[in-house]
């Protein structure tokens, strides 16, 4: 008996010993294929997110940065397909970016496109990337709107996605999440199985909220780098307006019997809309103009090309700069908005008669230097500004006014930029600086006052960005 009941034992004891191996080992096996998927799914993630890292090395294209998150989340997930819907300019809806092959519609489809479809799959296809989407507009217009990301295998709450199901175009189950990063609304992604695909677990929901962020993150980075991108260009074609700018602006004042001239543009931005010039206006006569255009940046500078263009052509062999004005404002008043306008001021130098004659078109009045007395005061000419009447009142208000200069005594011509130059506590250079910059200097001649002037001003200022363009002709009589 008892060799019969040990014997018996002994065999439980084997038959479970060897059911606990076979049970560890089926474990094992499970942990090993466990491992494996994660293993899998990890090479997945890494590939998806080394993908968008090597996206932008080079220039990115957005067509190709909205491919790479569809395939790749729908690799990752082993999903049929998938969609990138972003939003337009506007904010106001969802645009199709970029579809993959084999994404069931994941909006409500008309009838009559689903009976071309039957026959001709590209109609579907066509509405498909045609289709935008307003806010609250079927599951992906209420995700975009909510920001509420979905996992549904059970499609009751998406009834235009339900009507489908069963059918050829039909989807199964459905994950979607509205991509947003910081305060900026980027649009949606979503994934989707067919009928005969399997249904999204909670793992593949965790996964696919992770790859929205990612995506989320990426879309705006290549905003920043196309803003970046348009910008670096934009500064280009400023560079070369600036070059050209320089071009129209004259390097050095011309010899003159009788004055020395030294002249300076400073623009506050890439452009200027400050313009001086010197016009020969024939063998005996030097015409010095200065000129500030309402506004800054490209628009002034524009008008400021025209207005040189003009005036050269008004300029030749006319002696009378009140005459050359009022042909100037009545060929640029048709062509300037109502909320611009050029302020001027025109001189001859006549080194014949050593006469000098100015007019005035709302521009900041000259400052005279006499020698003798030493004082220093505005030329203050009539005139209005150009291109605010069509020349009635103009034509009346602008006339010559001759200025008489003695041997050593200077006219200094500027624009508001010096005088309205601001330091750290807000308070302007002002007229009383710079004529007390123009009295200490004017002895060194024209190129003196010029220097004395921008460096008053760059010492006033101090760390203050310069918030106009400085234009400054200094004219010495010899």
């Amino acid at each position: 008996m008892w060799p019969t009941l040990l014997f018996g034992l002994l065999l439980a004891s084997l038959a479970g010993w060897i059911f606990t191996a076979w049970s560890q080992a089926r474990k094992i096996r499970r942990l090993e294929r466990s491992h494996e998927e994660i293993q899998v799914e990890e090479t997945l993630v890494f590939d998806f997110l080394h993908g968008l890292g090597e996206a932008f090395r080079e220039t990115i294209r957005p067509g190709e940065l909205h491919r790479l998150i569809v395939e790749g989340a729908t690799r990752i997930l082993d999903a049929h397909g998938g969609a990138l819907y972003v939003t337009d300019r506007t904010g106001a809806k969802l645009t199709p970016a970029f579809i993959s092959r084999g994404c069931p519609p994941l909006v409500d489809v008309p009838p009559n496109v689903l009976q071309q479809a039957a026959i001709t799959p590209i109609a579907l296809e066509s509405f498909l990337r045609s289709h935008t989407i307003a806010p609250d507009e079927g599951v992906l217009g209420r995700i975009w709107k909510t920001g509420q990301p979905v996992c549904l295998n059970e499609l009751s709450q998406a009834p235009e996605l339900e009507k489908l199901r069963g059918s050829a175009f039909g989807a199964e189950s459905l994950m979607a999440a509205a991509l947003r990063y910081g305060q900026q609304d980027l649009g949606v992604l979503a994934v989707a199985n067919a009928p005969n695909g399997p249904p999204f677990s909670q793992g593949d929901f965790v996964v696919f909220k992770s790859i929205a962020e990612q995506s989320a993150f990426a879309l705006y980075n290549a905003i920043i780098y196309s803003m970046a991108n348009e910008k670096k260009r934009l500064d280009h074609d400023l560079e070369i307006a600036r070059d050209i700018q320089r071009i129209l602006l004259p390097a050095d004042a011309p010899a003159i019997n009788g004055f020395q001239i030294s002249g300076i543009n400073v623009p506050a931005r890439q452009v200027s809309g400050d313009y001086f010039d010197y016009i020969r206006v024939d063998e005996e006569r030097l015409g010095v103009a200065i000129a500030d255009v309402s506004g800054k940046g490209v628009p002034a500078s524009l008008i400021m090309a025209i207005c040189r263009s003009v005036l050269r052509t008004e300029a030749a062999r006319n002696p009378s700069p009140a005459d050359v004005l009022r042909k100037v404002n009545r060929q640029l008043y048709p062509d300037i908005k109502e909320d611009m306008f050029i302020s001027m001021a025109y001189l001859i130098l006549d080194h014949e008669h050593n006469g000098v004659t100015l007019a005035r078109a709302g521009h900041d009045a000259p400052l005279l230097y006499k020698r003798r007395a030493k004082t220093v005061t505005p030329v203050k000419s009539p005139g209005m500004v150009v291109g605010i009447d069509s020349g009635n009142v103009f034509d009346r208000l602008t006339s010559d006014f001759a200025v008489a200069l003695e041997r050593d005594d200077c006219l200094v011509l500027y624009t508001d930029g010096v005088t309205e130059a601001l330091n750290s506590e807000g308070d302007e250079f002002g007229l009383d600086r710079m004529a007390q910059s123009v009295r200490g200097s004017a002895t060194g001649g024209a190129p003196a006052i010029v220097k004395k002037v921008i460096e008053d001003v760059r010492t006033f200022t101090g760390a203050n960005p310069q918030n106009d363009d400085i234009t400054l002709i200094a004219i010495h009589k010899t």
